[in-house]
C-alpha cells in the first residue's frame, strides 16, 4: 500500500508563505495527476491545484496568483508554493495522486494550515 507524505503546513500569519511537500512512500507509476485538496472545518473538500502529466496546472480561482503547483519528477513528489495567505486559506490540505491507467488513488493524511488575522 502506497502512503502519500505530506509536510510544511503551520501557521502563519495573513500574507506569510508556505511550501507543502507530498511524496509517495515508494516510486509509483504512469501518475495522471497530482493534486492538492483543502478542507476547512464545516465545509466541503475543494480542489486547490492541479497537476497534469501534461505538465499543465490547474488552480481554482481563489488562490490564481497565490499559489504554485510544481512536481519533481525524479522524487515523483508534489510541491504547493502558498503566498500571500488569507485567513480564508486555513484548512487541512490533502495531497492526491491518481492514475487513470493504473487505476489507483491515494490521498495523504492531510496537514494543517492555519494562518491568523
Amino acid at each position: 500500500q502506497v502512503q502519500l507524505v505530506e509536510s510544511g503546513g503551520g501557521s502563519v500569519q495573513a500574507g506569510g508563505s508556505l511550501r507543502l511537500s507530498c511524496a509517495p512512500s515508494r516510486s509509483i507509476y504512469s501518475i495522471d495527476i497530482m493534486g492538492w485538496y483543502r478542507q476547512a472545518p464545516g465545509k466541503q473538500r475543494e480542489l486547490v491545484a492541479l497537476y497534469m502529466s501534461s505538465r499543465t496546472t490547474n488552480y481554482a480561482d481563489s488562490v490564481k496568483g497565490r499559489f504554485t503547483i510544481s512536481r519533481d519528477n525524479a522524487k515523483n513528489t508534489v510541491y504547493l508554493q502558498m503566498n500571500s495567505l488569507k485567513p480564508e486559506d486555513a484548512a487541512v490540505y490533502y495531497c492526491n495522486v491518481k492514475s487513470a491507467r493504473l487505476q489507483y488513488d491515494y490521498w495523504g493524511q492531510g496537514t494543517q494550515v492555519t494562518v491568523s488575522s
